[in-house]
């Protein structure tokens, strides 16, 4: 066989024919082993190699992928990888391009929270219909959490800002550890048998995987399914997602956010309470009104039927207590209203949203004049600059050179005017637009 007849390959193309072998015959994969030869150059990648006991396979983790690991690999730690199958053409070495990485510890918490997860969803534990409403506005709330964390001081801060007259108990338990999960139960049980609360809030602050795992068990998750009373969760950070957030019937971001969903807004309630006791006096006034109107008719038909002056003079009476009773009424009725109306005043002359209002306006105008006198400087100095640059132009000695015309100097950087300056054979220099030449004087004339 002929060379002509052969195909022969280089071993750039053998390389880019493998590697579309190898990365078209798998699928992505997870890798579990441990990291060595670690290596991040100045360009941000990674680069390591995934062991066990008897292989290990070279890996590279681009930087737009490391970008969204959240700890830092070091030589020893057990890991899982997901990756796709590839070759380093520049040493012709099969290698991993890994696409994500994580601790192999949170990885199996990862696996049982997803399995756990799937079968209370079977199950009907996350069901939206089984749910319960949250009361508008309670009375008593139960709040299971650590008393030392800072979840409780959130919560409480909140909840004294919003409304102060609701009443808060607090079931302390731990919130993290090897029995917290059993403890936050049992006291879900006990808190649903006192029934002492309108609602109930298990809460903790943020932290991993591992931190927040007492929320992810099975005993805590039918615990909160079988409570009697409508529980909120609020576990960790707004990222964070637990099983009893799941489960419960209401799941808050952050422990501060469900503290204001429990609790209304007072100075809502407060202006809703200014409308009820208006319309109540409106109804009082209408019922008098009325109730006098009744009053006369029945003084009429009972001076019709007994004329009697023992009846008028009980007539007359009730006439006399009628007036000390609208009289009265109508004093207490007043102070009510007064009192009601200077603290309606009081809470609107303390409202910032006047004043905030017209800083916001009185900012925009200043903003917009600074714009306008921005832009008017800057076109007035460009103006200045180009009638400047070529009033410059016109006089620069550059200007001439570029008509045609050359500087002669001789070696001292003299100006060389006349013909008296120089002498036979002496070199000069002569400026150009684009350079300088080197002359020497051969005759003068």
């Amino acid at each position: 066989m002929t060379s002509s007849q052969r195909d022969i390959y280089t071993v750039s193309r053998l390389n880019q024919e493998v590697r579309t072998l190898l990365e078209g015959s798998f699928p992505l994969l997870w890798i579990e082993g441990e990291i060595s030869n670690f290596a991040c150059p100045s360009s941000g990648h990674w680069y390591f190699s995934i062991k066990d006991e008897k292989a290990q396979v070279r890996c590279a983790m681009f930087r737009n992928r490391n970008l969204n690991i959240r700890f830092r690999p070091q030589n020893g730690m057990q890991v899982l990888v997901r990756a796709r199958v590839g070759l380093y053409e520049g040493r012709g070495e099969f290698q991993l391009i890994a696409e994500h990485m994580e601790d192999a510890g949170d990885g199996a918490l990862r696996r049982a929270f997803d399995a756990l997860r799937q079968r209370l969803e079977k199950e009907g534990l996350f069901d939206i219909a089984g749910k319960k409403a949250l009361p508008a506005l309670p009375e008593t709330i139960g709040i299971i959490t650590s008393p030392t964390g800072a979840a409780i001081h959130d919560v409480l801060s909140v909840l004294k800002k919003r409304f102060p007259a609701i009443m808060v108990i607090i079931y302390p338990v731990p919130v993290q550890g090897e029995n917290a999960a059993a403890e936050i139960a049992t006291m879900l049980r006990t808190a649903g048998q006192r029934n002492e609360c309108d609602v109930l809030l298990v809460t903790r602050g943020g932290g991993s995987l591992e931190d927040l795992w007492a929320f992810n068990e099975e005993v805590l998750a039918r615990a909160i399914h079988l409570c009697q009373l409508p529980v909120v969760t609020a576990i960790g950070h707004e990222t964070d997602f637990t099983i009893a957030d799941f489960v419960a019937d209401y799941r808050a971001p952050t422990p501060s956010a469900a503290a204001e969903i429990l609790s209304p807004d007072q100075s809502e309630w407060t202006a809703m309470l200014v409308g009820k006791c208006e319309s109540l006096a409106r109804t009082i006034r209408f019922h008098l009104q009325h109730s006098g109107q009744q009053l006369q008719h029945l003084q009429a038909r009972l001076r019709q039927q007994h004329p009697s002056n023992r009846l008028k003079q009980w007539s007359q009476r009730v006439d006399d207590l009628e007036s000390r009773y609208r009289l009265a009424y109508q004093h207490q009725y007043d102070k009510r209203v007064a009192l009601m109306s200077g603290i309606t005043r009081r809470l609107l002359n303390m409202s910032p949203q006047h004043k905030i209002q017209f800083f916001i306006e009185r900012g925009r105008q200043l903003s917009n004049r600074l714009q306008n006198s921005i832009q008017q400087k800057i076109s007035k100095d460009r103006h200045t600059l180009t009638t400047l640059s070529r009033e410059l132009h016109a006089i620069s000695p550059l200007a001439t050179l570029d008509r045609g015309y050359s500087i002669l100097q001789d070696r001292n950087k003299t100006i060389i005017k006349n013909k008296v300056q120089v002498k036979t054979g002496e070199q000069l220099f002569a400026r150009l637009t684009d350079g300088q030449l080197t002359l020497r004087v051969e005759e003068k004339k």
